[in-house]
């Protein structure tokens, strides 16, 4: 994985004054990656090639994260979901998949309530999650996000290292794929720089945002507003194995792959794994 090369060939646009840093590649129906906290849309490189292939693909990094605008403002769920629905707009894309990751969850779940509310600026024609805080009640947060998340955040941040963002993201991935140095070296300049780490406690409140909004982002996957699956890489400490249990409680006819010696991060970890689940998911729409 090498996070330059990925950055070559993207673009940086301004969207809401706000500077966005996105790829689009492939053919076909149009297909929305959304990454998760704290990494970048680079997560999604491992699978890029495939998904290419079939789909017309945007990656984009969230607003305080990557190569996009690093603002000293709040930064709301619905602020970066007006983003990708500027992002569609300006791209000419009028309907388009999901495919989210972690905070990417969360975001996708406002633009399915939009779409259940009949707000939505996109048509939304699927959406796969994968590992994430889709329910607050069994999202296990760790250590440091419950200390950048309180009081002490801006502080904690600003004591973040590059050896401690190792230790959290190897607690998180499985022990039989650990994340590479490469993977957190490049992870951790991307999000320090232009200022990042203090954007860390204004992206983390989307923590106590699950818990606000619950009935508003969990409504739209309980009435299936539309063909949902979750791919869960149950080895994951925050939201594994038991919230994928949870997600077969609170939704109907529950469509959910659990991956095996796969954590927090599964398509990095196990992107075959990965693939397959999501290609087999869209044979069946």
């Amino acid at each position: 994985m090498n996070s330059k090369t990925w950055y070559l060939d993207g673009t940086i646009e301004s969207i809401n004054n706000l500077r966005v840093f996105f790829k689009r590649s492939g053919k076909g129906e149009s297909l929305f990656c959304i990454h998760g906290f704290p990494s970048s849309s680079w997560d999604f490189e491992p699978i890029w090639p495939s998904l290419i292939q079939r789909f017309d693909v945007i990656a984009h990094d969230l607003i305080g994260l990557g190569k996009s605008s690093k603002p000293n403002q709040p930064l709301p769920i619905s602020l970066q979901a007006d983003i990708i629905e500027a992002l569609a707009i300006q791209e000419g894309i009028k309907e388009a998949h999901i495919l989210a990751h972690d905070l990417g969850d969360t975001i996708a779940q406002e633009l399915l309530a939009r779409q259940f509310n009949k707000t939505s600026k996109v048509n939304w024609l699927s959406c796969v999650f994968m590992n994430g805080g889709i329910f607050p009640e069994t999202h296990h947060a760790l250590l440091v996000q419950k200390l950048l998340h309180s009081s002490f955040g801006p502080l904690v941040a600003k004591l973040m290292t590059e050896k401690g963002l190792k230790k959290n993201l190897t607690k998180i991935f499985s022990k039989a794929h650990p994340p590479t140095d490469e993977f957190i070296r490049e992870t951790w300049k991307l999000t320090t720089e232009n200022g990042g780490l203090s954007m860390i406690p204004n992206l983390i409140r989307y923590i106590t945002e699950r818990r606000i909004y619950r009935e508003r982002w969990v409504e739209p996957l309980v009435n299936a507003v539309v063909p949902i699956r979750l791919i869960n890489g149950i080895d994951d400490p925050i939201s594994g194995k038991h919230a994928a249990d949870r997600f077969a409680v609170v939704v109907p006819n529950a469509d959910i792959v659990l991956l095996e010696d796969s954590g927090h991060y599964p398509h990095v970890e196990t992107p075959d794994e990965v693939l397959k689940a999501f290609f087999e998911f869209h044979d069946k729409l």
